[in-house]
């Protein structure tokens, strides 16, 4: 059970270690940056776990899945990928989406080892890990959505979207 403490650690260690840094110092926080940062440990953790405990990771999936050591080592890279890119000025926005995406695509695999009480990262308590592991996913979600995304590119893209709906679609009002 200790995995989930060492994941919101490693989330938030970032934020707050600069926020105490910049009280003391009476400066203000670059919030975005040291949120993406404790994200990108995080994924950094994440896919440590598939190269370390591999065995651990395929009893996570079911075993009607083809090549399950090959998703487990995929999955590994896309999330060592998605870690880096976090890193990378130019990719953290499309990285955090990338990231939210995975957070709600991985889940199914978190509730099966769960109802299967897998013996790894707290699934071997059965079902009742659900009641720690879904509200982590979900402050996970909220972290990378409201803390990593660049609001300032959303309504950007949000215009060209509509701007490409109207050329496509003219609508008479």
């Amino acid at each position: 059970m200790i995995t989930p403490i060492i994941i919101i650690i490693l989330l938030v260690s970032p934020l707050a270690i600069a926020y105490f840094i910049g009280l003391v110092k009476g400066t203000l926080v670059a919030v975005r940056k040291y949120a993406l940062w404790g994200l990108g440990a995080t994924f950094l953790f994440f896919s440590i776990g598939h190269f370390v405990k591999t065995d651990e990771m395929i009893q996570m999936l079911p075993t009607w899945v083809p090549f399950r050591l090959a998703v487990v080592y995929v999955t590994g890279v896309i999330e060592l990928f998605i870690s880096i890119a976090l890193f990378t000025p130019r990719f953290q926005n499309n990285a955090t989406m990338i990231a939210i995406c995975v957070f709600v695509l991985f889940f199914p695999a978190n509730v099966y080892s769960a109802m299967n009480a897998n013996d790894f990262g707290g699934y071997q308590w059965g079902p009742i890990y659900l009641l720690v592991r879904t509200p982590l996913q979900l402050f996970l979600v909220a972290w990378a959505y409201f803390l990593c995304l660049d609001s300032n590119k959303w309504p950007r893209l949000t215009s060209k979207l509509n701007t490409k709906l109207r050329k496509n679609n003219p609508v008479s009002l």
